[in-house]
């Protein structure tokens, strides 16, 4: 009993966060920041910041096929090929299609990435807040539940999250785009300013406006203490950034929790479960399986924090079953895993525009130009839910360009930049209902014995009725810029490949109808919290990473507050 009492005394901590991407990442932050000891569990491998990007300065000569996967690695990978990022430069950031197999009851492109720090390697980067329009949009258009916050409750923990990881993008006093703690922005090339000049001088509710990303342009000093520079707009930031250019959990916030002394991080081992303490009425901690060895251990905490991603939190909830939770952790109402949503991406336009052939750009910067939505804002007015926010950049043909001469014509033609191309494309909102679901496999399991996820996932007539409108109007924006050469496309990609999956485990001001309160806690079980994309209400139309983020802070704060009370 002494022996054991020791162990589990050696395997207890403050808090325990499940996950080590980009939430996971600003719990821990927060956690030790507080002084908690904080235990960080992490699935995949350890991957140290500059240490373990083995890429990063490589020359395109310096692989052997140039970047470009092998025909065996595309075969064996047909989902993760799909993703704009996944390359030779970049494919040890990502889980492979047979290492994590699961059930597609639907089409489903899952992209994952298991290592220390998680997808916040490999993201793209770009921020927005979200509007009070975003937050008031359930209850105003009737779907899904309210929200339990409002922005005004947010916007201090968005500013929070802004200057510690460095956005980049102007104060544009856009009701629709709040704006943000910013550091100067990335510039807009001659072309997309024309676009942008065009489009406000022939629509009064479309504001088109440099994106915003975390990019450092001009480090402050909590951006030096984290160690990192400023961003050189090399454009290869999926293979870990030398200079800690862009925001990650390796580069910024793991690092910051580890100087505090109150950090231990496990990697390589697969949350289980969470334990539920029939006696106490709540959580005591997970079981973990060693991802190599398999030996299962217990480790304990006074709270914790689901941060897995998305759909992974949905699976450890769904398999945290006890005879308290049958249906799996805090499922009373029987909605977890239900009222998943992500971004609608089906929707390409590209064009050309004659002229502008005196000028060039500099760098490969990491944002386009961005619009937030302009429809349905005020009020219901289309014959769909909610809008899409529009991306769209311009460039000039390069030396790989296409061409019909040959030996030095072709030298002295291709020395030359092409003209000009735009390619602009839509990020639309979906609409969480219940028959978009994950579920746990009844008879299937990985390599550790844990069941694997099921996706039944699918678009439905809102989302082709968006589509279309965007297809519609951003051919006519194009045209009315004096673009030509207009060609709009469906991709019919399949969901999950927008990389931006929401919902499963929903906030709401009921327990009847959401698993999570507005601080993120379970209803049943509050020393339990979900703070990454699994938590969401709705989607919105802007990129939702920050937004994560804020929820993050706020509830690891509210945490530490309810832990002096002898709350939790």
């Amino acid at each position: 009993m002494y022996l054991q009492g020791k162990a589990k005394e050696s395997n207890t901590y403050d808090a325990i966060v499940i996950g080590s991407g980009i939430t996971g990442g600003w719990a821990a932050k927060e956690f030790c920041e507080h002084g908690l000891k904080t235990l960080v569990i992490e699935r995949g491998r350890p991957v140290k910041h500059l240490k373990d990007y083995p890429t990063a300065t490589m020359n395109p000569w310096d692989f052997k096929n140039r970047g470009a996967l092998t025909r065996e690695e595309q075969d064996a990978n047909p989902i993760a090929k799909r993703c704009y990022a996944f390359d030779d430069a970049t494919k040890h950031f990502f889980v492979k299609d047979d290492e994590h197999p699961y059930v597609q009851e639907k089409p489903f492109d899952w992209i994952r990435g298991y290592q220390e720090g998680g997808k916040s390697l490999i993201w793209a980067r770009q921020t927005q807040r979200w509007s009070h329009f975003d937050f008031e949009a359930p209850e105003r258009d009737g779907f899904a539940v309210p929200w339990p916050v409002t922005y005004q409750e947010m916007a201090p923990w968005y500013s929070h999250v802004e200057k510690f990881v460095g956005i980049a993008g102007n104060r544009d006093g856009l009701e629709t785009l709040p704006d943000c703690e910013s550091l100067p922005a990335f510039e807009m090339n001659c072309v997309e300013k024309h676009v942008s000049e065009q489009i406000r001088k022939n629509y009064n509710d479309r504001f088109p406006v440099i994106g915003r990303c975390a990019h450092l342009t001009q480090p402050q000093e909590v951006h030096l203490q984290q160690g990192r520079g400023k961003c050189q707009a090399r454009e290869l930031c999926y293979r870990g950034c030398p200079y800690g250019g862009y925001f990650s959990s390796n580069s910024a916030t793991l690092p910051w929790a580890a100087k505090t002394g109150n950090l231990t991080m496990r990697t390589d081992a697969m949350v289980h479960s969470i334990l539920y303490d029939e006696a106490k009425k709540k959580a005591s901690g997970v079981k973990v399986i060693d991802a190599n060895t398999k030996e299962e251990t217990d480790y304990f905490a006074r709270v914790i924090f689901v941060n897995g991603a998305c759909l992974n939190s949905n699976l450890l909830l769904l398999n945290s079953k006890s005879s308290r939770f049958p249906d799996g952790f805090g499922n009373d109402n029987g909605l977890l895993g239900k009222y998943v949503a992500f971004h609608n991406y089906r929707g390409n336009i590209t064009a050309t525009i004659d002229g502008f052939k005196d000028t060039y750009y500099e760098g490969r910067r990491p944002a386009a130009i961005m619009m937030p939505s302009f429809r349905n804002v005020h009020k219901q007015e289309m014959d769909f839910l909610r809008g899409y926010m529009v991306f769209y950049s311009a460039s000039r043909g390069g030396w790989s360009r296409g061409s019909d001469q040959i030996g030095a014509a072709l030298k002295e033609e291709v020395s030359q930049p092409g003209g000009w191309s735009i390619f602009m494309m839509m990020q639309g909102e979906t609409i969480p209902k219940a028959s978009n679901k994950v579920y746990l496999s009844p008879d299937k399991k990985d390599a550790w014995g844990i069941p694997l996820l099921v996706t039944d996932i699918d678009y439905d007539e809102n989302d082709l009725k968006s589509l279309h409108d965007f297809l519609e109007q951003g051919s006519d924006m194009l045209d009315k810029s004096g673009c030509r050469n207009i060609v709009s496309y469906d991709t019919k990609q399949a969901p999950g490949l927008d990389i931006h999956e929401m919902g499963g485990v929903r906030m709401g001001r009921d327990p009847k109808t959401s698993l999570l309160n507005k601080w993120n806690q379970f209803h049943n079980c509050p020393n339990v919290f979900v703070t990454d994309g699994a938590a969401m209400v709705s989607t919105s139309s802007q990129n939702p990473s920050l937004t994560f983020m804020a929820f993050t802070a706020r509830a690891a704060n509210h945490a530490v507050e309810e832990m002096k009370k002898q709350n939790l």
